[in-house]
């Protein structure tokens, strides 16, 4: 079957979008991973699946799958801006500000006069059972007021480094770290050991913050079954949050991906994250699957 489809970016996180509004097909984990492989497919990191709501007050639902495993997974900030520009521009809404559900979350996103978007990312989770995370037996290094978790030597670290990492949950479980330099950080061999430590059940994403100022930094993120990609939305609310906790940061933030600039803000402890940034239409097309 030829199946039609939109390819857009969000700061260089790109996304296969479906409609399943006007187009509704059921598509196979098999059939999704082959969308979004980079050689016989489209290419994606992640796979965004449009649908309409049956809750009141919600305008859209939509699914997330993973391009590589073609799987589903959690919530998605960069996903969420290009979700708004495509139901805009598809002309399934003329609203410039909905509220849409994902499997684990409600988000409010709103258009702005330039072309950006807003996203309420709702509020960082921080209690390890629903990271979820293991600190047993860690001895915890208290920073602000907020935690760094030593990662202990069994199942992802060999004991020569023991990383400190900042654990929350943005929706997905992060786990954060300062480093001194994004550009020689080593994303490629660490953000495995620990998006796959025992610590973390259901694996985590990993990012390597650089704080420039207390409203700049840059942030390279290393995604649980993706690797590293060129932004992440909830890694970017992640680090924010675990920074401002940390006593590094202030409550506005800029944040450089290699792939673009992220605002981040949380204006208090019991507020929820916002997050702006672009998220653009690369190409219309269709593929046979």
């Amino acid at each position: 079957m030829r199946v039609p489809f939109t390819k857009m970016q969000g700061a260089g996180n790109d996304f296969v979008v479906l409609d399943h509004v006007q187009v509704p097909i059921a598509l196979s984990s098999a059939q999704l991973k082959r969308l979004g492989d980079r050689r016989f497919g489209v290419g994606a990191d992640q796979i965004l699946i449009v649908e309409r709501s049956g809750t009141p007050g919600i305008d859209f639902r939509y699914r997330i799958v993973n391009g590589a495993s073609g799987e589903e997974v959690e919530h998605c900030g960069n996903g969420a801006r290009c979700f708004l520009r495509y139901v805009h521009g598809q002309g399934l809404t003329d609203k410039t500000t909905v509220r849409v559900e994902t499997v684990n979350n409600v988000l409010e996103l709103r258009l702005q006069p330039d072309g950006r978007v807003t996203v309420d990312m709702s509020r960082p989770v921080f209690d390890h059972a629903r990271i979820p995370f293991d600190g047993s037996g860690l001895t915890a290094l208290a920073e602000g007021d907020f935690e760094l978790w030593p990662l202990d030597s069994k199942d992802g670290t060999d004991g020569a480094d023991r990383p400190e990492v900042a654990v929350l949950s943005m929706g997905n479980p992060h786990a954060v770290l300062r480093v001194a330099d994004v550009d020689t950080a080593p994303v490629a061999t660490l953000g495995p050991r620990i998006e796959t430590h025992a610590r973390f059940p259901r694996h985590v994403n990993v990012g390597f913050l650089q704080v420039l100022s207390r409203s700049e930094v840059r942030l390279r993120v290393h995604e649980r079954d993706a690797g590293e990609t060129l932004a992440c939305g909830t890694g970017a609310c992640a680090a924010v949050v675990a920074g401002i906790r940390l006593g590094w940061l202030d409550r506005r933030v800029e944040v450089h991906a290699r792939g673009g600039d992220l605002l981040i803000e949380w204006p208090a402890p019991d507020a929820t994250v916002q997050m702006t940034g672009p998220a653009e239409t690369v190409f219309h097309g269709e593929i046979e699957l």
